[in-house]
């Protein structure tokens, strides 16, 4: 005679049970992978020109999640070490030249020495800001990180030889291995598409920042990650249990200004030029809506965040015919102004509903999943027989 018993699971079946949503992410993340890499060749200019523009603001949300999110310094500085990026970048890869605003300096260097002796020259700046970070915190240390952004402004437009001034200067287009990241009347054709300036800057993009998330994700998950953690949780705990604050704030800082650099450098490429509007105040506030957006301390919630408030003016300017309440109008609400309102409401929803933001909805949505799949094994006839 036999009966049916519900046998609980052995431990290594919670194991197996693990495996399905660590497979499911993996394919998912496959698919993105091999849809990103097939992007140029079947998507217009737009898409690609938004495309390395989230790129490079991602490359800087990530940067300022690893200290305001992760390690617990407010900065709002950003904008100030992307113009240093920027600016750098312009100055040894450009060449001297006549401008509106009068003759600008160029060394004429390759553009891979310019972006990274730009990316070296904001790290310096964020180390020699370092001492002052390591001892404001909170609103005293956002109040006195905004003081370089307001300098940045000042010395852009008065720097006419280096920067520009008002009106700014052209980008040099990168280069690398004598291919050159520019227009040009010959194209190398890849599938019958000719690949320009958008097509090479979509893999340049596509290349750093799966390299600043490589790197960012693999820092927090190592021993000064989770010390990074401690020091924004409890700085008093931290240094009872041996970790140098001042010296990790100070690190932190000056990775994060690498990090502001680079994408500076980037988002100067993207645009074509460099002008001291581009990275004013308000540039601030967008990284901090992006890093709470996204979630605060979360690598991938860094650049989904960057994509949603990078993607959403451009989105609704491109396909505002098709909203009928948008308005050309200045007493009207333009696709500006709803951009604006649509993540402002977002962040206010964040903090109010999901503090973990983006990437809080993805862990739970995998959470859910791995309990479904283990309630489901767990529920297994057996039949003994006697």
């Amino acid at each position: 005679m036999s009966n049916s018993t519900l046998v609980r699971p052995r431990p290594a079946t919670s194991t197996r049970g693990d495996r399905g949503p660590r497979l499911w992410q993996t394919g998912l993340l496959a698919v993105a992978a091999v849809v990103l890499l097939l992007v140029p060749i079947y998507l217009g200019t737009f898409w690609l020109q938004l495309g390395f523009s989230i790129f490079a603001v991602a490359v800087g949300a990530i940067g300022l999640n690893l200290l305001t999110g992760t390690t617990g310094q407010l900065s709002l500085a950003h904008p100030f070490f992307m113009a240093v990026g920027a600016l750098t970048y312009v100055v040894l890869a450009g060449e001297t030249s006549e401008t509106s605003g009068g003759t600008v300096i160029g060394l004429g260097l390759p553009p891979l020495v310019g972006m990274v002796g730009a990316v070296f020259l904001s790290g310096v700046c964020g180390l020699a800001f370092s001492p002052v970070s390591g001892r404001l915190r909170g609103i005293y240390l956002g109040m006195a990180s905004l003081a370089l952004v307001f300098i940045g402004q000042h010395v852009l437009n008065t720097a006419v030889p280096l920067s520009g001034g008002f009106n700014g200067r052209p980008t040099p287009p990168f280069e690398l291995f004598g291919l050159k990241f520019d227009y040009s009347d010959s194209p190398v054709v890849i599938l019958g598409v000719p690949f320009g300036r958008l097509e090479w800057l979509w893999y340049l993009g596509l290349v750093l920042l799966a390299a600043a998330f490589l790197f960012a994700r693999n820092l927090l998950r190592s021993r000064p990650g989770r010390a990074m953690k401690l020091v924004a949780d409890s700085e008093l705990a931290a240094s009872v249990m041996g970790v140098p604050v001042m010296a990790y704030k100070g690190k932190v800082f000056f990775l994060s200004s690498i990090y502001a650099g680079l994408a500076g450098v980037m988002y100067a490429l993207s645009i074509g030029s460099i002008a001291p509007q581009s990275f004013a105040m308000d540039l601030s506030m967008q990284f901090l809506a992006m890093i709470v957006i996204g979630g605060m301390g979360s690598v991938g919630g860094a650049v989904a965040g960057a994509a949603f408030v990078m993607s959403l003016p451009l989105v609704i300017q491109n396909f505002s015919a098709y909203i009928p309440f948008l308005s050309t109008d200045s007493g009207g609400i333009t696709a500006a102004h709803l951009a604006k309102y649509i993540y402002g409401a977002a962040v206010i929803a964040v903090l109010l509903f999901k503090p973990s933001g983006l990437s809080g909805i993805w862990q739970s949505a995998v959470e859910t999943y791995r309990r479904k799949t283990l309630s489901k094994q767990e529920l297994v006839p057996s039949k003994e027989g006697n």
